[in-house]
């Protein structure tokens, strides 16, 4: 599904200074360098958990609402991902901005809140209308629905230092080597197997 970022973080989650303090650079000449692969190496972690890091807008486009609005959950089920719910693929959620769809007449209109729940505590998070309630009758024309929402932990100081560890270390390995290939004169250099495993416990499952 196409997502559009609306507002970026206004922040990197790793600092140029912690970064520099990280490389042991304590020159100048690199600043730009190091906040450009600061950035690469953020965006990276980011795809690899499906996790928004420092709170940033999206918006996610849809062709239609999903599924049956009338399903509820199946008696003796705890936790469902019910056919009719719009699953949101950035976390964590903090919060959904508004749903907007084309009604019948191809005139913009806005999904009332009160209409919608929405669940922040499972990852994805789930929006589903509420008891009584269906999702409204969309246009059947592609990009007919949008979820605009607020995702991420917060501000840098919020996102766990096993994120930031994961940037840090890949910021090394973007930074010692600038190209494509590297020519290694002094034999074989395997990569340290636990580098990725920082990722464990942030990964949201994909359904």
């Amino acid at each position: 599904m196409p997502m559009q970022l609306i507002t970026p973080p206004a922040a990197e989650p790793v600092s140029l200074a912690e970064a520099k303090l990280h490389l042991r650079v304590d020159f100048d000449d690199d600043d730009a360098l190091i906040q450009a692969l600061i950035s690469a190496a953020r965006q990276a972690a980011e795809m690899l958990i499906q996790r928004q890091l420092v709170t940033a807008r999206w918006r996610m486009v849809l062709d239609s609402f999903p599924g049956c609005g009338l399903m509820g959950v199946p008696a003796g089920q705890t936790f469902t991902l019910p056919g009719h719910a719009i699953l949101i693929p950035k976390s964590p959620l903090q919060s959904v901005v508004e749903i907007r769809y084309l009604d019948m007449a191809g005139v913009s209109q806005v999904m009332p809140s009160a209409h919608y729940t929405v669940d922040k505590a499972c990852e994805p998070a789930r929006i589903t209308p509420v008891f009584g309630q269906i999702w409204p009758v969309a246009l059947p024309q592609i990009g007919a629905v949008s979820v605009t929402f607020d995702a991420g932990y917060g501000s840098a100081a919020d996102v766990p230092e096993g994120l930031k560890s994961w940037i840090k270390l890949r910021l090394g390995s973007l930074y010692a080597h600038r190209e494509e290939v590297a020519s290694m004169a002094r034999g074989r250099i395997d990569p340290l197997p636990f580098v990725d495993g920082l990722l464990d416990p942030y990964k949201v499952p994909l359904i």
